[in-house]
């Protein structure tokens, strides 16, 4: 349904208050009607931006070239404002500046009601914003970071020449790369110590009278903590107001999702279909599965049954890299005879939900291997599962000796579990990736098990279509003492909070609720 709205008004005044700056506070939410289509679209884009942007945190140090230049070519991909001025000529994606201010301004108070809903969620959307802003606002010409204040109302005061020269001396030895003539150059501010404390703490400034002496450089500090008070603050009133945003039927289902969704590659599609063996899934299991399928599958082989949520996962797991529906039917039935169920209770009780994953009973869907968001959160494993995510799912001590089991080095394990402890389970599943792989840098955003398996095949020679007879090779062992920067990222994951997302649409979790449904015996 398109919706009448006012975005000709809007752009027609390049000067108007609102857009009229490159960086927001978004301090003023958007008054304009919008269509259902750009609401969505707005919105994933949004993720995809914050996703990359964890992603690059945990990966890179925050400061170095390459982490901006990453940062800086997403912006550009998704059409999110990179420029500090203002026209209306159109980029080769036929959008304006101003456009591209709109969107932003949009997109981010459209996250703010999918995640006010919980701490958890709330916590993540503030540290990825943050680092958003920083790397924006610290992007800025000088300049343009001085009109940013002043847009703001944030009135810090600014030291006179005079007073820069009566503490000239004081200002150079407790100002990082500050001389004689920077000091007289460049605005100092004067604010109270409190509000300056991540500078106090590292020892960057001079301290007089309860009050901060801050270069115009380091000001980002002050701003970032008023961006992160103001932010907290506006999520928890939209958490109040959630419930009547939540009665709109329109956007009720889009909201649901967006917190916990995904929109990678469409792992269902059956491009590989047949080209993996029976006899190959025991060595793929210990070389190409991820951890959770890698764990399912030994509780498989040792016990010779997966209760129904195990089943779920794991057998369209094994659909989406490759196993036929005759090939799926011989391996679950040979597996479950080989423990208390026999061929005929097995034709009677089980097949049917085979032939169902593979869209030949009931609705006849193609049925989607589950995403790792899908995996993390939903369906939590109760005593006697083995589904789940290893990472999310296990207690940290036997999630410790399940990865000593597997050779993986002390180093490597420790790094692991800082990012369980952040609660960066998927990035901890792609740390396990490059220590079971041996590269420092896998050089993919994992989302998805079925990826995992792919992205593996590629680098140990089996082309990714389901480790064809002949084409994997040994895996390389991680070496003991690993990278510096991999111990220094693996430490700045600690700040986040919530698991990485993408988008699912209401039809893909319909799906999967009605094949839940097939799956309750035991």
């Amino acid at each position: 349904m398109q919706f009448s709205n006012r975005r000709r008004k809007l752009l027609s005044n390049p000067q108007n208050e609102l857009y009229g700056h490159c960086l927001q506070f978004y301090s003023q939410s958007p008054t304009e009607n919008i269509s259902l289509a750009e609401f969505e679209t707005f919105a994933v884009e949004r993720l995809k931006l914050l996703k990359t942007v964890e992603n690059l945190g945990v990966s890179y140090v925050k400061t170095t070239e390459q982490y901006q230049k990453k940062l800086f070519n997403e912006l550009l991909n998704l059409n999110f404002p990179y420029k500090t001025e203002a026209d209306d000529r159109k980029d080769q994606n036929g959008l304006t500046e101003f456009e591209k201010r709109r969107k932003d301004h949009i997109s981010h108070f459209i996250l703010r009601l999918a995640y006010c809903q919980t701490e958890d969620l709330r916590r993540w959307f503030i540290q990825q914003e943050m680092d958003l802003f920083r790397y924006r606002f610290s992007d800025l010409p000088a300049r343009y970071k001085t009109e940013f204040l002043h847009r703001n109302n944030l009135q810090y005061d600014t030291l006179s020449l005079e007073e820069k020269k009566a503490l000239s001396d004081k200002l150079i030895n407790s100002s990082y790369g500050i001389s004689g003539t920077m000091v007289v150059e460049q605005d100092f501010y004067k604010v109270p110590f409190q509000d300056a404390l991540d500078l106090v703490r590292s020892r960057k400034v001079f301290l007089k009278g309860g009050y901060a002496y801050i270069p115009h450089q380091d000001i980002i500090s002050i701003v970032l903590n008023d961006f992160r008070t103001r932010l907290s603050k506006a999520l928890a009133l939209t958490a109040r107001s959630l419930p009547a945003v939540q009665s709109d039927e329109r956007l009720q289902p889009l909201l649901n999702h967006l917190s916990h969704a995904y929109v990678g590659q469409d792992y269902s599609i059956q491009k590989n279909i047949g080209k993996i063996s029976l006899e190959q899934i025991d060595p793929l299991s210990g070389k190409s599965f991820p951890l959770c399928m890698r764990q399912l599958h030994k509780s498989l082989r040792d016990s010779h049954h997966l209760r129904h949520g195990g089943r779920m996962q794991y057998g369209l797991f094994l659909k989406g890299i490759g196993l036929t529906l005759d090939q799926a039917l011989q391996f679950w039935r040979s597996e479950f005879v080989k423990g208390k169920v026999d061929a005929d209770k097995f034709d009677k009780q089980y097949a049917y939900n085979v032939r169902h994953m593979f869209g030949k009973e009931g609705k006849r869907t193609d049925y989607t291997p589950y995403s790792c968001m899908k995996v993390i959160l939903s369906n939590a494993p109760s005593q006697g599962d083995f589904h789940g995510c290893p990472f999310r799912h296990s207690d940290p001590e036997l999630l410790k000796q399940k990865l000593q089991s597997y050779k993986l080095s002390p180093s490597g394990i420790a790094q692991i579990l800082d990012l369980v402890k952040g609660m960066h389970y998927q990035l901890a599943c792609q740390k396990y990736f490059e220590m079971t792989h041996g590269v420092e840098d896998s050089g993919f955003s994992l989302n998805h098990p079925n990826q995992y398996f792919i992205e593996s095949q590629k680098l140990l020679g089996g082309g990714g279509g389901g480790g064809g007879g002949g084409g994997v090779r040994e895996v390389k062992r991680e070496p003991e003492t690993p990278q510096r920067g991999q111990n220094q990222n693996a430490a700045t994951a600690k700040t986040s909070s919530a698991p990485k997302t993408q988008a699912l649409s209401a039809q893909d979790a319909a799906e999967m609720e009605d094949l839940d449904t097939l799956f309750m015996d035991e």
